[in-house]
């Protein structure tokens, strides 16, 4: 349909043409004048995107992959018997506390009797999750006791993938429950395939009570890492966004060392992937803005720009 179309000629300029459904005009009910294209916008409202901003904001997803990949490398080293369980314990007690010394630290400062009560209630929940935890952990190593080795793996992979897309990536704190429960899911099966999981014949031996411990630390660490490190990391980028990207950087290098440690293929692979993700996709989505062509006009439905929160009341 072009300017000027119709199904009979057009009157003369005497009679003009207005955009109006309430009053009968002689013109066909297609008809538009020359006038109907000058409201042709392209474009509008295109949001210019600035590389390194992008960039910065992707080190978000970055670093969370490396969180895994570093997860996935603790669970290696137990699994191997380079690392003792009552090791990584203590250590993730040290990196907890220290982590919520900062998390403390970068608050706004505000009534301090608010502070003392946060901090109460935060080591109430800290006991209670311990307490079940630990008291929970010869069921918890368990549950995949009948389930092969393959498919556990293959359930480990598909819900640490899960926890990465549903990842609340645009406001971490607190962690989505999609991603934060597809990780404790993942930690579970992990820590049935430890060394400590041993039967004998006649049923459980002596080495249950390491297993057990060994499923605390890994859902110990689970909660640290994909919990608590996300608010940490939230305060971070809102006080100290310079800071923020210095420790995405940190992350990252960790994770390809503590990878390449026990898998150099594997690391050279999240290297690979972690320049791709912080790199070249910033770079790609900037180039693509340049191909996109949104058109408005009036033949878009109409948009009422009248403040109409009074007939709410």
């Amino acid at each position: 349909m072009g300017a000027d179309s119709g199904s009979g000629a057009a009157p003369g300029p005497a009679v003009p043409w207005r955009k109006v459904l309430w009053e009968r005009q002689p013109f066909p009910d297609n008809y538009v004048d020359r006038r109907f294209l000058e409201e042709l916008r392209r474009n509008e409202g295109l949001r210019q995107y600035r590389y390194w901003a992008v960039v910065q904001e992707a080190g978000l997803v970055a670093q969370q992959i490396s969180c895994v990949a570093l997860f996935l490398t603790l669970w290696l080293y137990m699994e191997q018997g380079l690392l003792s369980p009552s090791t990584l314990l203590w250590t993730g007690l040290l990196c907890a506390l220290l982590g919520y010394g900062l998390y403390q630290a970068l608050a706004p400062r505000g009534d301090s009797d608010n502070h003392h009560r946060t901090r109460w209630s935060d080591l109430q929940s800290a006991s209670i999750f311990l307490s079940f935890t630990f008291g929970f952990s010869p069921v918890l190593r368990t549950l995949t006791e009948s389930v092969c080795t393959d498919t556990v793996y293959a359930m480990t992979a598909l819900m640490l993938l899960a926890h990465l897309v549903a990842f609340p990536y645009a406001q971490p704190s607190p962690p989505g429950s999609l991603s934060l429960n597809a990780a404790l899911f993942a930690s579970v099966c992990l820590a049935s395939r430890l060394p400590g999981d041993l039967h004998t014949s006649g049923g459980l031996d002596s080495s249950s009570s390491p297993s057990s411990l060994h499923t605390f630390t890994m859902l110990c660490w689970a909660l640290l890492v994909f919990a608590l490190w996300p608010c940490l990391l939230q305060r971070l980028r809102d006080c100290a966004p310079w800071v923020f990207g210095c420790v995405c950087v940190l992350v990252g290098v960790c994770g390809v060392g503590g990878l390449g440690s026990l898998w150099p293929g594997g690391a050279v692979l999240l290297a690979a992937l972690l320049g791709t993700v912080t790199l070249l996709c910033p770079l790609l989505l900037i180039r693509l803005q340049s191909d996109k062509d949104n058109i408005q006009g009036p033949w878009d439905e109409a948009e009422i720009q009248e403040d109409l929160t009074h007939f709410l009341h």
